[in-house]
This record gives C-alpha cells, sequence and structure tokens, in this order.
C-alpha cells in the first residue's frame, strides 16, 4: 500500500461508450468517474490543462507517454484555488517522483487529494487512435469498490448526459465579481464574463494596465454596462455553446452598444452565434498547445494552445452580413480548416478559438491582447 492506503498496481478500467474497455491500474483516487474521454496533444503542461475550467466534465488522456515528472506546484494552476476541473486523468506512465524545484509534492498526491479518479498503464497510443477515429464519447473509470461486471460498467457510461446540449459554463463560473487590479496604473477597465476562465488571462490584462472586473456568467448586460468598462471580455469555457443563449443575448447588446469586445474558445463561439453563425459539435476537437491556426489578413501562421470539441459554421475568408455590419471569419485551423477566428470588418469585435493567455502553451498568440489595448484606445 501506499501512504494514502491504496493498494498501488491495483486494477483499475476505462470503459467506452462503444465498449471498447482499457485495463490498467489504479492512479490519483480510487472509485468511479464519468465524463466524455477526450485526447490531449501538449508534451507539457499536465498542471495548467488539469486546472483549465474548459475541461470540466472531461476524462483527459494524455497523449505524451509519461506525466507527472514535474510534481505539482502553488504557481501554475489555471483556476481559483487551483481546482482541478477534468472528470478523469488517463495516462501511460505515471513518474514514479517529483523532480523539479518547484514542485510542492506529486500529481498522484494532488489528485488523491481532490478526489481525480485516474488510470494508469493503458497503452495510450491505441486509445488516441480509436478516438481519432470513432470520436470522442462517453466514458468511465473505475477501480476499488466501483468495479463491475463490464456490461453494468458499460450501462452506468450510457447513462450519463451527453456533452451535446450539455450547459456547463455556469458551474465552473464564479458566483460573485471580483476585481484583478492593474500592474502599475490604470489605463482602461474590462468586465470580463468568466464562463470558464482561467487565471492567466487577467493577469495579461493586468500587465496592460488593465483593472478587470470578473462577472458571473449570468450577468446581464445592466451589470456589464454600470462598470462602464472600455471594453468586454468573453472567456473560455466548457459546453455547447448552442445552450448559451443569455450569454449571446448579452454579446448582442454589447455589440449594438458599441463597445469593444474580444472573445477566446467559448467566446469565440458566442460571439459566432451573436453574429448569426451556427456551431457544431466536433468529431474528436482541438486539444493541446501544437496547433497550428492561419490569420487571412496576414498569412502568418500561430502554434496556438487549444481546448474545444465544438466550433463555428464557417469557411476561410467568408464574408457575410450581421446586424452589426460585415463580419468576415478571419482565422482557420491550418490541420483541418476548422473556423479559428472571427470578427467584424470594422474591428469593433474579433475573436479566436483558441488561447492566447499561453498557459500551457507557446506565445505566439499573446499579441492578441496589444490588439484589444489597442482597439480601446481608439474607441477613447
Amino acid at each position: 500500500m501506499d501512504r494514502g492506503g491504496r493498494v498501488t498496481g491495483a486494477k483499475a478500467v476505462l470503459v467506452l461508450d462503444d465498449g471498447t474497455v482499457f485495463t490498467g491500474t489504479t492512479f490519483g483516487a480510487v472509485g468511479q468517474t464519468l465524463g466524455e474521454a477526450v485526447f490531449s496533444t501538449g508534451m507539457s503542461g499536465y498542471q495548467e490543462t488539469l486546472t483549465d475550467p474548459s475541461y470540466h466534465g472531461q476524462i483527459v488522456v494524455a497523449t505524451a507517454p509519461q506525466i507527472g515528472n514535474t510534481g505539482w506546484n502553488g504557481e501554475d494552476g489555471e483556476s481559483r484555488g487551483d481546482k482541478i476541473w477534468v472528470a478523469g486523468y488517463a495516462v501511460r506512465d505515471p513518474s514514479p517522483r517529483a523532480s523539479n524545484w518547484r514542485a510542492t509534492g506529486t500529481l498522484d498526491d494532488e489528485l488523491i487529494r481532490q478526489g481525480i479518479v485516474g488510470i494508469a498503464g493503458i497503452d495510450t497510443r491505441a486509445l488516441v487512435r480509436h478516438l481519432r477515429t470513432a470520436g470522442s464519447m462517453k466514458a468511465g473509470v473505475f477501480s476499488g469498490d466501483a468495479l463491475a461486471e463490464v456490461d453494468e460498467l458499460l450501462a452506468r457510461v450510457r447513462s450519463q448526459p451527453s456533452m451535446l446540449g450539455a450547459d456547463l459554463a455556469g458551474e465552473v463560473s464564479t458566483d460573485v465579481t471580483y476585481i484583478v487590479e492593474p500592474d502599475g496604473a490604470q489605463r482602461f477597465t474590462v468586465a470580463a464574463l468568466d464562463l470558464g476562465i482561467k487565471t492567466n488571462t487577467p493577469r495579461n490584462f493586468a500587465q496592460r494596465g488593465i483593472r478587470t472586473y470578473v462577472l458571473p456568467s449570468n450577468s446581464g448586460f445592466d451589470e456589464l454596462a454600470a462598470l462602464k468598462p472600455d471594453g468586454v471580455f468573453l472567456s473560455n469555457g466548457p459546453g455547447d455553446p448552442a445552450t448559451a443563449d443569455h450569454v449571446v443575448e448579452v454579446t448582442r447588446a454589447v455589440l449594438e452598444a458599441g463597445i469593444p469586445l474580444f472573445g477566446i474558445c467559448f467566446g469565440n463561439q458566442l460571439l459566432g452565434r451573436a453574429l448569426g453563425r451556427s456551431t457544431y459539435k466536433m468529431t474528436f476537437g482541438h486539444r493541446g498547445i501544437n496547433v497550428p491556426v492561419i490569420d487571412h489578413a496576414t498569412g502568418r501562421v500561430a502554434i496556438t494552445a487549444q481546448n474545444h470539441g465544438f466550433a463555428l459554421e464557417g469557411e476561410a475568408g467568408e464574408e457575410f452580413d450581421t446586424p452589426f455590419g460585415r463580419a468576415v471569419v478571419s482565422h482557420t485551423c491550418a490541420n483541418d480548416g476548422v473556423v479559428e477566428g472571427i470578427k467584424l470588418v470594422d474591428g469593433r469585435a474579433f475573436s479566436v478559438q483558441y488561447h492566447p493567455e499561453s498557459a500551457a502553451g507557446p506565445h505566439d498568440a499573446e499579441y492578441l491582447f496589444d490588439q484589444f489595448v489597442d482597439l480601446m484606445a481608439g474607441d477613447k
């Protein structure tokens, strides 16, 4: 047994909705967890991945073979309180020890402390190939007293709600408005709707002299407008954008008022909906820190951090009419042509499907925060 009283090397199984079963050993907490099985292609940054609220309701499969070698620390979490949001974690080869000067503990210990059920020792390469072919799907990880015959486990997996139609932003959003003050003198005020915001986003605003009011996802336009913001930000977040009608209406009110707007990830999908576009569920989504995106205004490619299973309908460079003026599909994925950005032609509102706060991930897209600052400065 380990020091937590857990039987090391004990059996755990991952069961997919189509009846596929992977057998491994326990990793993290022992018990049962249900969620959508997805994979993340990041070679590093597992702490940022696990604490990203966008992963709420998902069992994340790591494509990198060894996970946990840098342990867990008190600096890299991307949620308030360093809460782990994934439903479960599946890895090939968990590191037996943490080796990093910032580590305050091991990944395994943190998963146990937060009650996150995981599985190790499975062929994650085979699992990822299966999910790429069959698509992300309902799944469950079971160990200890939760183990049972496969038919029973499969019934539990299939009984859970689907990610299609899931309204999850309210479950990860803050309950009360809070303020992140700027570093140094204040230049602007931004009202950020928390749909699952990562902590590095208001930190990026603070570095640029912005006071950020982070508001609950159910806030109305009047609450945003009362802050007299120079700009409005729509954050990343989990779930099906087709369920977020309230935020779409708030977004339309922001556009009608002419307030500069910037959205990322879930926020990109909601700006798209506000402009009249529809969304759809992708086969297996984009998750990782190595996704190439083409900016069609410049032809430049940025390597980006992403986490989304839904996307906007549209094609590269497509222009279309909206109640707020002409809009254009500004960015697409170099791998598959999926819409990665949308904007009003007059520049008043823009959004991208990826994570420019770069936690974890490359810094190619950080300039978008400066673009938002320039937009607000021009408006003033």
